[in-house]
Formats: structure tokens, sequence, C-alpha cells
């Protein structure tokens, strides 16, 4: 039983994927500290965030709430590292992708199954 949002395995990816985001960017270029890599990080961090954060209210419409903002956050994430890969900073077998997709389906399951869930 989900006693926490520490519980969920989709924040538990989501912390780890983080993580790997934070040690990735320390490789980027020295001029992109205030560029991609300050938006990456706030964008990386708001994905577990959300997730804790919905997770904590009251109800199920505002977890599904926050779970898309999570989605939104993950899609902005993916996106940077896209940029990351065309710029070079970033090697395109760095698993991140795989990561994110994981993330994402993890995402979209419970996002449908909390919707389902509302229309009883």
């Amino acid at each position: 039983m989900v006693k926490s949002y520490r519980d969920l395995i989709v924040w538990q990816k989501a912390m780890d994927f983080a993580e790997h985001v934070y040690r990735i960017q320390r490789e980027f270029p020295k001029e992109e500290r205030y560029g991609l890599c300050d938006q990456l990080r706030r964008a990386v961090v708001s994905i577990p965030s959300n997730i804790a954060e919905g997770r904590g209210r009251d109800t199920t419409k505002d977890f599904s709430h926050f779970l898309i903002l999570a989605r939104g956050s993950l899609n902005e994430v993916a996106t940077q590292l896209e940029l990351a890969v065309r710029l070079g900073y970033l090697d395109s077998g760095s698993g991140l992708y795989k990561e994110s997709q994981e993330i994402r389906k993890m995402l979209n399951a419970m996002i449908q199954r909390l919707k389902q869930s509302q229309k009883i």
C-alpha cells in the first residue's frame, strides 16, 4: 500500500532521473552554466516535486493535475536534452531518453487510472 509519495515507483524513478541529469550536465561547457544547465535543473527537479506535491493533495483530481504538470516538465527536459545532443554536449546513448520514456509511460498510466476512478 502506498503511504507516501516516496513509495511511488514513478517518484523514485523521477528522482533517479533527476540525479542522472544533474551528473551529466556537469560536463556541459561552462558557458551553459547559467543557460541550458539552469533550465535543465529546474525542469528535472519539478518532475518528482510535482509528483510529491500532487500525492499530498486531498483529491484525486488534484493528484492527476500535478501528474500532468510532472509530465509537462518531463517533456521540457526531453526537449532540452535533445538540444544538448544536437549541440554536441551530450551523447545520444546516455540512457536518459530511455529513462524519460519509462517515466512518461508510468505517468501516463497513473493519469489514466486516476481519470477512470473519477468517472465512477
